[in-house]
Protein backbone atom coordinates (compact mmCIF):
# COMPACT_ATOMS: atom_id res chain seq x y z
CA UNK A 1 0.00 0.00 0.00
CA UNK A 2 0.87 3.72 -0.70
CA UNK A 3 0.76 6.50 2.26
CA UNK A 4 0.87 10.18 2.27
CA UNK A 5 1.78 11.93 5.18
CA UNK A 6 1.15 15.66 5.38
CA UNK A 7 3.14 17.84 8.01
CA UNK A 8 3.19 21.51 8.72
CA UNK A 9 -0.03 23.23 9.29
CA UNK A 10 -0.53 25.17 11.86
CA UNK A 11 -2.19 28.51 13.23
CA UNK A 12 -0.39 31.63 11.67
CA UNK A 13 -1.11 35.77 11.10
CA UNK A 14 -1.59 37.11 8.31
CA UNK A 15 1.83 38.33 5.97
CA UNK A 16 3.60 34.84 7.77
CA UNK A 17 4.76 32.05 6.44
CA UNK A 18 4.29 28.23 6.42
CA UNK A 19 6.02 24.93 5.03
CA UNK A 20 4.01 22.31 4.56
CA UNK A 21 5.72 19.10 3.40
CA UNK A 22 3.83 15.65 2.17
CA UNK A 23 5.98 12.36 2.37
CA UNK A 24 4.72 9.48 -0.04
CA UNK A 25 6.02 6.13 1.51
CA UNK A 26 4.68 2.38 0.50
CA UNK A 27 5.11 0.33 -2.82
CA UNK A 28 6.40 2.99 -5.22
CA UNK A 29 7.43 2.45 -8.56
CA UNK A 30 7.22 5.93 -10.33
CA UNK A 31 5.48 9.05 -8.76
CA UNK A 32 4.26 11.51 -11.58
CA UNK A 33 2.33 14.51 -10.40
CA UNK A 34 2.50 15.74 -7.14
CA UNK A 35 0.07 18.52 -6.33
CA UNK A 36 -1.75 20.65 -3.46
CA UNK A 37 -5.50 21.30 -3.24
CA UNK A 38 -7.00 23.05 -0.25
CA UNK A 39 -10.77 22.92 1.06
CA UNK A 40 -12.06 25.83 2.91
CA UNK A 41 -15.46 25.38 4.63
CA UNK A 42 -18.90 25.47 2.24
CA UNK A 43 -16.31 25.80 -0.52
CA UNK A 44 -15.26 23.36 -3.54
CA UNK A 45 -11.45 21.57 -3.68
CA UNK A 46 -9.40 23.43 -5.52
CA UNK A 47 -6.30 23.28 -7.29
CA UNK A 48 -3.03 25.44 -5.29
CA UNK A 49 -0.40 23.98 -6.96
CA UNK A 50 1.09 21.27 -8.92
CA UNK A 51 4.61 19.98 -9.70
CA UNK A 52 5.13 17.26 -12.72
CA UNK A 53 7.91 14.63 -12.30
CA UNK A 54 10.44 16.80 -14.58
CA UNK A 55 9.47 19.88 -12.26
CA UNK A 56 7.28 21.96 -14.36
CA UNK A 57 4.72 23.75 -11.98
CA UNK A 58 1.68 25.43 -11.75
CA UNK A 59 -0.21 27.40 -9.38
CA UNK A 60 -3.54 28.84 -8.87
CA UNK A 61 -3.67 32.76 -9.92
CA UNK A 62 -4.64 33.58 -5.95
CA UNK A 63 -1.36 32.11 -4.64
CA UNK A 64 1.01 32.79 -7.40
CA UNK A 65 4.21 35.00 -6.25
CA UNK A 66 3.39 33.55 -2.95
CA UNK A 67 3.83 29.65 -2.98
CA UNK A 68 6.51 27.86 -4.45
CA UNK A 69 6.05 24.01 -4.81
CA UNK A 70 8.88 21.60 -4.47
CA UNK A 71 10.05 17.98 -4.75
CA UNK A 72 12.39 16.03 -4.16
CA UNK A 73 12.38 12.78 -5.93
CA UNK A 74 15.02 10.45 -3.64
CA UNK A 75 12.75 11.18 -0.73
CA UNK A 76 9.25 10.70 -2.56
CA UNK A 77 8.60 14.38 -0.90
CA UNK A 78 6.54 17.58 -1.94
CA UNK A 79 6.47 20.53 -0.08
CA UNK A 80 4.62 23.78 -0.53
CA UNK A 81 6.68 27.13 1.03
CA UNK A 82 3.69 29.66 1.45
CA UNK A 83 4.96 33.28 1.63
CA UNK A 84 2.54 36.34 2.62
CA UNK A 85 -0.10 34.57 3.91
CA UNK A 86 -3.52 35.69 3.97
CA UNK A 87 -6.88 34.88 5.82
CA UNK A 88 -8.58 33.98 2.44
CA UNK A 89 -5.92 30.76 3.06
CA UNK A 90 -7.25 29.70 5.36
CA UNK A 91 -8.27 26.07 4.45
CA UNK A 92 -7.70 22.40 5.12
CA UNK A 93 -4.27 21.39 2.46
CA UNK A 94 -4.60 17.67 1.28
CA UNK A 95 -1.71 16.58 -0.76
CA UNK A 96 -2.12 14.30 -3.88
CA UNK A 97 0.45 12.29 -6.13
CA UNK A 98 -0.32 10.18 -8.93
CA UNK A 99 1.71 6.85 -8.04
CA UNK A 100 2.90 3.77 -9.81
CA UNK A 101 2.97 1.24 -7.42
CA UNK A 102 4.94 -1.77 -9.79
CA UNK A 103 6.90 -1.77 -12.78
CA UNK A 104 4.15 -4.03 -14.73
CA UNK A 105 1.49 -1.12 -13.86
CA UNK A 106 -0.22 0.28 -16.63
CA UNK A 107 -1.27 3.23 -15.41
CA UNK A 108 -1.18 5.67 -12.29
CA UNK A 109 -3.33 5.53 -9.18
CA UNK A 110 -4.42 8.27 -7.09
CA UNK A 111 -3.44 8.91 -3.74
CA UNK A 112 -4.83 11.74 -1.35
CA UNK A 113 -2.99 12.55 2.26
CA UNK A 114 -5.70 12.97 5.00
CA UNK A 115 -5.33 16.83 5.08
CA UNK A 116 -3.17 19.16 7.58
CA UNK A 117 -5.06 22.63 8.51
CA UNK A 118 -3.70 25.83 7.78
CA UNK A 119 -5.46 28.96 9.78
CA UNK A 120 -4.30 32.38 8.74
CA UNK A 121 -5.97 34.72 11.47
CA UNK A 122 -5.96 38.74 10.78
Amino acid sequence: QVQLVESGGGLVQAGGSLRLSCAASGSIFSINTMDWYRQAPGKQRELVASITSGRRTKYADSVKGRFTISRDNAKNTVSLQMNSLKPEDTAVYYCYAQIKKYYSASYYDDYWGQGTQVTVSS
